[in-house]
Formats: C-alpha cells, structure tokens, sequence
C-alpha cells in the first residue's frame, strides 16, 4: 500500500521541480522603449505544432486618448523561414494567435513611423507559448469544471509539453551529432588531401632542384 502512494507523490514532485527550473511553458511579458523611425524585434523559439499568442499595446499618457499616427505601432510576426503569421499597420494595440508549422525562433517587430521631432513610444507586450497560451479559464466555463480538475488538467498538459519538448531537444542534439560527424569527416578528407599535395608539391621540388643541379653540373 506504501509504494502505491509513494510512487505518484513523488512523480508528482518531479514534475513540479522540473516546470520551475525548465521554467515551461515559456511566457514572455515585456515593456520597452521603442524610438520613432526605428525597429525593435524579439525571438521566441517555438517547436513544430504549438499554441502561440500574442498581445501587445501602446502605453497612453492618458487613458482613453487617441494617439496620432507617428505615435502607432505597426508589426509583423514571421517564422523561421520568413513567412508572415500576423501583420498590422498603425494600430494602438493589437493581438495574434496561431499554430506554429516551422519550428525555430519566431521573430515579432515592432516599428514607429520616422518623425520630426523624434518621439519615443512605450510597448507592452506579452508572448506565450505552449501550455500557458490556452485561455484556462474559458475551458473551465466551457467544460463545467471546477478549479481542481482545471488545474489537473493544466497540469497534465504542462507534462506533456515537457514530454515533448525533452523529444525536440533530443531530436536537436541527434541532428548537431550528425553534423559533427559530418564535419569530422570532411575536415579528415581535407587533411588528407592537403598532405597529399604538400607532399606532391615537396617532390616536384626536389625534382626540379635535382634537375637545375644535373643541367648545372653540380651534381
């Protein structure tokens, strides 16, 4: 009956430490500064397959009024590959949304149209990915659930995405090995191509001497 008991705790507890330390699902909530006529970017690293969301503001002087357009954000989020997932142009504020197709880092940027006199803007911006971009509160309300099994399921899906993420990363480290190897070997087949024409050049040296000395009488 001991063991039984033990057993689950204790997974339980192991689960628990590593969402601490690995610190997943990744969220990202930032304010900063962003100048007219300049460009500000931020990378998340996203795995194939993820929930992602994204919400993002221009703080007011005052609450409820309208910003002219030099004060607007205009943004555009892409994947790896360079493709457009979320696009706006001189908005005060706006959200994205998607699944990720391409995994690698996801790049979000934020632009202020150039003007004079300069004006600097502050952003907020808040970027979650993984388990913490489900809205929870909403699948509690949906599904009839009270708080307990909510968080059990948060839980479980917190797991999985642990799972899955110790899968990408072996995958990573399984495809680094492989370009290692691959790099081994064709600095070896280098290597030996260089020494087979340093020796080749060598000997066509000494040849060419041994022949100067024959014509030379030297030898």
């Amino acid at each position: 009956m001991g063991p039984s008991v033990l057993c689950p705790s204790l997974v339980f507890l192991f689960w628990a430490l590593v969402m601490v330390f690995l610190g997943i699902p990744s969220v990202q909530s930032l304010r900063f500064d962003l100048p007219s006529g300049h460009t500000k970017c931020i990378a998340e690293d996203i795995k194939i397959n993820a929930m992602t969301v994204g919400q993002y503001n221009v703080v007011k002087n005052e609450e409820g009024a309208s910003l002219p357009d030099h004060q607007k954000l205009t943004v555009r989020v892409t994947s790896p590959y360079g493709n457009s997932v979320h696009f706006s142009d001189l908005v005060e504020s706006g959200n994205f949304a998607f699944t990720s197709t391409e995994a690698g880092d996801y790049m979000a940027c934020f632009w202020v149209a150039d003007h004079k006199p300069p004006t600097t803007v502050t952003v907020e911006f808040v970027w979650k990915t993984g388990v913490a971009a489900k809205d929870w509160p909403s699948v509690a309300k949906k599904g009839q659930i009270d708080v307990m099994e909510m968080e059990l399921k948060k839980l479980e899906e917190t797991v999985q995405s642990i799972h899955e993420e110790m899968f990408y990363l072996r995958t990573r480290e399984e495809e680094m090995q492989e370009l290692n190897r691959n790099t081994n070997s064709k600095m070896a087949s280098l290597s030996f191509l260089s020494l087979i024409i340093c020796l080749a050049v060598a000997g066509l040296q000494l040849w060419h001497l041994k022949t100067f000395f024959e014509r030379k009488k030297l030898l």
